[in-house]
């Protein structure tokens, strides 16, 4: 069995409301079209997180409720502030080391730098057009499958997952 981690950029955020904390923004127009067209690019490959990480700020809750209504199976979700507050790959990686053997597929849903630096830590290989993209820039609703190995989160670390697919929104309109 081969681990496989799904890394969900939020959709596009509002930033109408000066008045709202960052925490608290939701999706603007190009989010609220872009996050169910990344669902179902996800339902159309057959991939099926059995956990689901997700930031508990407003963006990323709604892409996940957008993404949702797609996923087959029974996912087990966890909102978790700490995603919101990551400061890079370490901490996403100390979480994901935290799940060892027993959940094959998972899924954060978070913010940059942390998604973009984790892509970019734990890839050792995959498509280079990809990985020049995600190192230029990870956009908002872009989704990164990254294959282990592994059979243990323990066990992963940098340099060891392939990148194994790379979706934009703009690459599946």
């Amino acid at each position: 069995m081969m681990l496989s981690l799904l890394l969900l950029r939020h959709a596009k955020s509002s930033w109408d409301n000066s008045d709202l904390d960052d925490f608290d923004r939701p999706l603007n127009s190009r989010g609220l079209k872009a996050a169910p067209m990344v669902g179902k690019w996800i339902a159309d490959q057959g991939l099926s997180p059995d956990l689901i990480l997700c930031s508990g700020a407003r963006r990323t809750r709604e892409t996940l409720g957008l993404i949702l209504p797609f996923m087959r199976g029974d996912q087990e979700i966890r909102v978790e502030n700490e995603i919101y507050s990551a400061d890079g790959a370490v901490d996403l990686l100390d979480r994901l080391h935290s799940f060892g053997k027993g959940t094959p597929t998972i899924m954060i849903i978070g913010h940059n730098p942390a998604m973009q630096d984790l892509v970019l830590t734990l890839s050792g290989t995959g498509d280079t057009d990809d990985l020049q993209q995600v190192s230029t820039k990870f956009p908002t609703a872009s989704l990164a499958e990254i294959e282990f190995k592994a059979t243990d989160w323990s066990a992963v670390s940098a340099g060891s997952g392939v990148l194994k697919n790379l979706v934009l929104p703009r690459r599946i309109e």
